[in-house]
């Protein structure tokens, strides 16, 4: 079974299970990483005024594919008309990971965002994995963190995040390929 079939099963009994995490235990569906982003679960749009209010959210990275926020969240235009920009970088779940060329573009749009004192929410269908991995590759950039560093502050704010070798390898290579960039330019 392909990794986007599962996910389709899997994806309303899983988002049922997260919410009921959120009501039995102290699982919250999202968590502030730092004084730019918010790491969450897929802001539904019960959330999402309320994101955006409280937590000055301008922009969010969606990692997700097109039919899992199918009426669950904002569209772009309804971001808009709330003052946020989107930017979707479709991601399969449970077996996928952010493509290296789109790390580097969510790294991009969190600086500009960090840059103007907002906030970026960064969220997959669980805000675990997919969007965990954007985060921790932020983190390193941002702080000059290792892979390990970074992901185990996540972990200090958002504990049940959840990566699978295949994501820890996508923050290793892009600490990798940052740390190469750097020595290569050094004397330029």
């Amino acid at each position: 079974m392909s990794g986007s079939l599962f996910g389709k099963i899997a994806f309303y009994p899983t988002l049922y299970y997260n919410k009921f995490m959120t009501k039995i235990t102290s699982r919250t569906w999202y968590n502030r990483i730092d004084e730019t982003v918010v790491l969450g679960a897929l802001p539904l749009k019960e959330y999402s005024k309320k994101l955006v209010e409280d937590e000055n959210i301008k922009g969010v990275i969606s990692l997700n594919e097109d039919w899992e926020m199918k009426g669950m969240i904002p569209t772009e235009k309804e971001w808009k008309d709330l003052g946020v920009e989107q930017l979707l970088l479709q991601t399969v779940d449970y077996v996928g990971t952010p493509t290296q060329e789109n790390i580097n573009k969510a790294v991009r749009f969190i600086m500009k965002y960090r840059k103007r004192e907002e906030s970026v929410y960064v969220h997959c269908k669980a805000g675990r994995t997919r969007s965990t991995t954007i985060v921790a590759c932020y983190l390193v950039y941002a702080n000059k963190w290792t892979p390990e560093e970074a992901v185990e502050f996540i972990k200090t704010k958002r504990s049940h995040v959840w990566l699978r070798d295949k994501q820890i390898k996508s923050i290793h290579t892009y600490f990798e390929n940052l740390n190469t960039f750097s020595e290569n330019t050094a004397g330029s």
